[in-house]
């Protein structure tokens, strides 16, 4: 199956997904920030997959994409819960996460929940804990107080919501402040242009992980989304490289 398909959740949901067999661990790419499955990233390593006979699962979250619901109605826990459920479902064996942005976030906290069956990591860019860091005082303040903020939005016309719900979620939902008992191999890229995501914040991950196995690359010239031909290449072999 490589078309869209779609599993519904007990609430009636229907999350959009893409799936294609092959020799595991299945790779499950999770995306960022009002992002979907539909992005460059996530259908280079779903056809790198095809190509290579690796299985592989990708997914819109419930208000993105093909998938039911509001983004509004979005939270960092109600799509962690919709990415286990669907690997419940869908995938059998052990995963390898590849989570871009909110996605290396959303990639730790469904990582810790899988397990036995978390096989590895692959952040781009992960941006955990960004609901804390990623804004100042009085916007903290304001969404404490039930506003939305709209912000410019560098990639594309419509600003960026981040909606009261959002935010209260991710700051229970922090990482940073412990350590973090994953113990899989982790690999982190991270490029030294984000004006989006610090990259010291993939080392101050590194640190934070209980695994050994961690390794950070830097890409001195590389932006925030890490999309270009060199980029992508890079992403993949990560991949294929992961013990």
């Amino acid at each position: 199956m490589t078309d869209t398909a779609f599993h519904t959740l007990p609430d009636g949901t229907r999350i959009a997904f893409r799936y294609t067999a092959g020799a595991g661990p299945t790779l499950v790419f999770l995306p960022g920030y009002m992002s979907d499955m539909a992005g460059g990233k996530a259908t280079a390593v779903f056809d790198w997959a095809v190509a290579n006979g690796r299985a592989c699962f990708l997914l819109d979250y419930s208000g993105c994409g093909a998938s039911d619901g509001e983004f509004a109605d979005g939270t960092l826990s109600r799509w962690r819960d919709q990415v286990l459920a669907l690997i419940a479902a869908q995938v059998s064996g052990p995963v390898v996460l590849v989570g871009s942005s909110m996605g290396g976030w959303l990639m730790l906290l469904v990582g810790l929940a899988l397990g036995d069956r978390l096989g590895g990591l692959v952040g781009i860019a992960a941006a955990p804990d960004f609901t804390d860091w990623g804004f100042d005082p009085d916007q903290q303040a304001r969404l404490a107080a039930g506003e939305t903020l709209l912000e410019d939005n560098p990639y594309g016309p419509d600003p960026t919501p981040t909606h009261a719900e959002f935010w209260s979620d991710g700051q229970v939902l922090r990482l940073l402040e412990a350590p973090i008992p994953i113990v899989c191999p982790v690999r982190l890229l991270h490029g030294q242009q984000d004006p989006d995501v610090p990259w010291e914040l993939s080392l101050r991950l590194a640190e934070m992980l209980h695994s050994d196995d961690v390794q950070v690359t830097l890409i001195k010239d590389g932006d925030h989304r890490l999309s270009r031909d060199a980029d992508i290449a890079l992403l993949l072999r990560t991949i294929a490289e992961l013990p």
